[in-house]
């Protein structure tokens, strides 16, 4: 299975000690060079930083199509115009990405996009988290992932709790 992350699953998920979860969903994990650059350089010492330098299951890739990245960075920055592009030129079968306007565009370009509180429901179902609200509420207070009370409840209710 091939999948692209953008950088804000990754920073969040490392932020409260759950990266792993998407090896255990995905097994590796695919990212452009712009989304390595955001995490590692403009984000060191934040969290997932050293992470995605040493974890052998995320491998960074250049992405060649740089007029299409080009075209998207008219409405996105550019990991997520590179997140994008990569996915599509890699044909994966996920996008993970959390900015409503960067999942609105990889639709219209026939990509299945997830974002981080959909990883956490699917990592309940497949067994491997327990309970997904004490991850929302440390998204909340350790990372600042902010989240409206309806789609907390709707997220709870996804998951079963």
């Amino acid at each position: 299975m091939m999948v692209v992350s953008d950088t804000s699953p990754i920073i969040n998920l490392a932020a409260i000690g759950q990266l792993d979860v998407l090896q255990q969903i995905y097994r590796t994990l695919a990212l452009p060079q712009g989304v390595y650059e955001e995490i590692v350089i403009a984000g060191a010492g934040q969290p997932g930083a050293n992470e995605v330098q040493s974890i052998g299951w995320i491998q960074r890739h250049t992405v060649t199509d740089l007029a299409l990245v080009q075209q998207f960075r008219r409405d996105l920055d550019k990991g997520e115009s590179e997140a994008i592009a990569l996915a599509i030129e890699l044909h994966a079968n996920w996008l993970l990405m959390d900015e409503r306007r960067g999942r609105i565009i990889a639709q219209q370009h026939g990509l299945s996009v997830i974002g981080l509180l959909g990883i956490l429901v699917l990592a309940k179902h497949q067994g491997h988290i327990v309970l997904v609200k004490p991850l929302l509420d440390d998204l909340h207070v350790k990372a600042g992932f902010r989240i409206k009370p309806a789609l907390y409840q709707q997220v709870l209710t996804s998951a079963g709790e």
